[in-house]
């Protein structure tokens, strides 16, 4: 990849999160109500008093809100939405096997063609999703001998990456898949979808700049505003 392609990449990337990924997470912001949340009761009123020091609906609302916001809100978008711009800017494509996230032809091997589980970071699978990715690539695997594709090799051409962390983050479960298949980490995965070494910190700074440019304090303090007035007409505070 020359260097005006890259920057052509970066400045696409850019674009992608500011509109796909901030614009979501501001859509659901603004969405959130009451009804959005499961709340344990036996636990709101000590998060708030431990967080705020007190049981305020304000307080409640913040409770309830920023471990959303910050937290499961983002991660889900920015997962979802990552997947799209591989397909989208870059050269992967989205495939059409069952379970199969994205195909690619791989900078590391000789541009061979690997079928692509993709996942968000070095934690973000259970011991039942082990399964469930091995059964996703016999899926590949079935297309393959169906398809009479003589090169097919599993253990070679199936993929579990993660769009971020590096090789020492990669929990238990990753490590057994590895056993089996490739498993290809942050930087790595990066690399060999592009072809460039440092994309992947290259990604990073773009959407960095992006972050730069962004507040969404009014907006927050809205969203706490609104959610603590439902919680106080519905007297969600005993």
């Amino acid at each position: 990849m020359d260097e005006k392609r890259k920057l052509d990449i970066l400045d696409n990337a850019k674009r992608f999160f500011k509109e796909k990924v901030v614009a979501a997470h501001k859509k659901n912001l603004e969405e959130i109500t009451l009804s959005s949340f499961n709340v344990n009761p036996f636990l709101r009123h000590y998060l708030s008093n431990f967080a705020f020091g007190n049981a305020k609906p304000e307080s409640v609302a913040k409770a309830l809100l920023y471990p959303r916001v910050l937290g499961t809100s983002i991660t889900t978008i920015f997962g979802t939405q990552m997947q799209h711009f591989c397909s989208k800017v870059l050269s992967a494509n989205g495939s059409k096997v069952s379970g199969i996230d994205v195909e690619f032809n791989d900078h590391l091997d000789d541009m061979r063609h690997k079928y692509c589980q993709l996942k968000a970071g070095p934690n973000c699978i259970n011991k039942d999703d082990i399964k469930t990715v091995s059964d996703h690539f016999k899926n590949a695997s079935r297309l393959a001998k169906t398809n009479q594709d003589k090169e097919f090799n599993v253990s070679r051409d199936c993929i579990v990456g993660t769009i971020y962390g590096e090789e020492g983050e990669l929990s238990g479960m990753y490590r057994t898949l590895a056993k089996d298949y490739l498993v290809y980490p942050g930087k790595k995965f990066w690399h060999s979808l592009t072809g460039e070494e440092n994309f992947y910190s290259d990604l990073i700074g773009a959407f960095g700049e992006v972050a730069l440019g962004e507040n969404g304090v009014s907006l927050l303090n809205d969203a706490i505003q609104k959610l603590a007035n439902e919680i106080e007409s519905y007297q969600y505070i005993n």
